[in-house]
C-alpha cells in the first residue's frame, strides 16, 4: 500500500507548487487563465492523443467499459434530478456538478495508482475512451449551448467534432484500432509535449486554490458534499454491484472496476468549468476533496476486495 501513495506523493507536490506560484503571484493575473487555455487547447489533447493510441484494443473494449459507463450514469442521474429539479440549478451548473459526482481521474491519478494497486497502467484506458469520446461530446454540446447561446444541431456538432480534446481522442483511438504502428520520429514529439500536461494542469489547479477555503459560504456547499458523496460512496458500490451481480466479472476484474470507480474526480472537470466561466467553486471543491478522501477509500476497497 505505500507504494500507492507515490500517486498521490506526485499529484500533492503539483498542486503545492501551483499553489505557491500563484501566492507569491509569479504569473500575474493572467497566468491561470492561460494555462487553463494552454491545457484544453494543445497539452490535454496531446495527452489523451498518446494514451489511446498505444492502448490495447481488448483493454479499450473490455467488460469494464459498461461497467464503468452503468457507475457513472447513474451518478450523473443522480445529481441532475437532486440540483436541477429539487434545487433549481442552472443548466451549466447541473452538468459541472454532475461531471463531478461521476467523472474520474483516470489520467494523471487513475494511470499511476493503476500501475501501483492493480499493476498495470493499462486498466483505466476503457474509462478514458468512454469519458472523452462519449461524455465529453454530449456535455460540451450542452455547455456550448449554454454559454454561447441557443445553438443548431449542426452547430453542435461541428462544435463537438471540432473540439481539440475530442480530436485528440478519436484520433488515438482511430490509431489504436487500427494497430497503427507509430515511429518514433512521429510519437517522440507527441509524447514530449502530453507530458507536460498533467503537471500544468495540477499546477493550474493549485494556484486556483489561493484565497480560497474549500466549503466556502459559496452558497453551494449542497452541491459539493452531494457531488464527493456520490463519487466516494455510491460509485464504487454501484459499480461493485453491477460487476459481481450483473456481469458475474472475476474477482481480479471486480477489484479494477471498483478501484477506478473510487478515483476522484477528473481535473478535467474544473478545466470545463473554467473554460466555460460556470460552476468552478463545486468542480473546484469537489476536486480536492475527492483527491483527499479517495486514498482511504481505496484503502478499503483493496482490503475487502484485494
Amino acid at each position: 500500500m505505500l507504494e500507492s501513495l507515490t500517486g498521490f506523493v506526485v499529484v500533492g507536490v503539483a498542486i503545492l507548487v501551483g499553489w505557491i506560484i500563484g501566492r507569491i503571484d509569479l504569473l500575474g493575473e493572467h497566468g491561470r487563465p492561460v494555462l487553463a487555455r494552454l491545457t484544453f487547447f494543445v497539452l490535454s489533447p496531446f495527452l489523451l492523443f498518446v494514451v489511446l493510441a498505444q492502448a490495447d484494443v481488448r483493454t479499450l473494449f473490455s467488460a469494464l467499459l459498461p461497467v464503468s459507463a452503468i457507475a457513472a450514469v447513474a451518478m450523473f442521474a443522480v445529481f441532475v434530478l437532486i440540483a436541477r429539479f429539487v434545487w433549481r440549478r442552472s443548466v451549466g451548473e447541473t452538468v459541472i456538478g454532475a461531471l463531478s459526482a461521476g467523472q474520474v481521474n483516470s489520467n494523471n491519478i487513475g494511470i499511476p495508482l493503476s500501475l501501483y494497486l492493480l499493476g498495470s497502467a493499462a486498466y483505466p484506458a476503457p474509462v478514458i475512451l468512454l469519458q472523452l469520446l462519449i461524455f465529453t461530446p454530449i456535455t460540451m454540446s450542452i455547455l456550448d449551448a449554454v454559454t454561447f447561446g441557443r445553438a443548431t444541431l449542426w452547430r453542435s456538432i461541428v462544435r463537438t467534432a471540432t473540439n481539440p480534446i475530442v480530436l485528440g481522442s478519436v484520433l488515438g483511438t482511430l490509431v489504436s484500432v487500427s494497430r497503427i504502428e507509430l515511429p518514433p520520429v512521429v510519437l517522440e514529439p507527441l509524447v514530449l509535449i502530453a507530458n507536460a500536461c498533467v503537471p500544468v494542469l495540477l499546477i493550474s489547479y493549485g494556484m486556483s486554490l489561493v484565497g480560497q477555503r474549500v466549503l466556502s459560504p459559496s452558497g453551494r456547499r449542497r452541491d459539493i458534499v452531494l457531488a464527493t458523496t456520490l463519487k466516494l460512496v455510491a460509485m464504487p458500490l454501484v459499480a461493485w454491484v453491477v460487476a459481481e451481480f450483473v456481469f458475474g466479472l472475476s474477482d481480479q476484474d471486480v477489484l479494477v472496476v471498483v478501484v477506478l470507480a473510487a478515483l476522484p474526480t477528473a481535473q478535467n472537470v474544473f478545466n470545463y468549468s473554467q473554460r466555460y466561466d460556470v460552476g468552478e467553486t463545486i468542480s473546484r471543491d469537489t476536486v480536492f476533496l475527492t483527491t483527499l478522501g479517495c486514498l482511504p477509500v481505496l484503502i478499503v476497497v483493496t482490503l475487502l476486495l484485494g
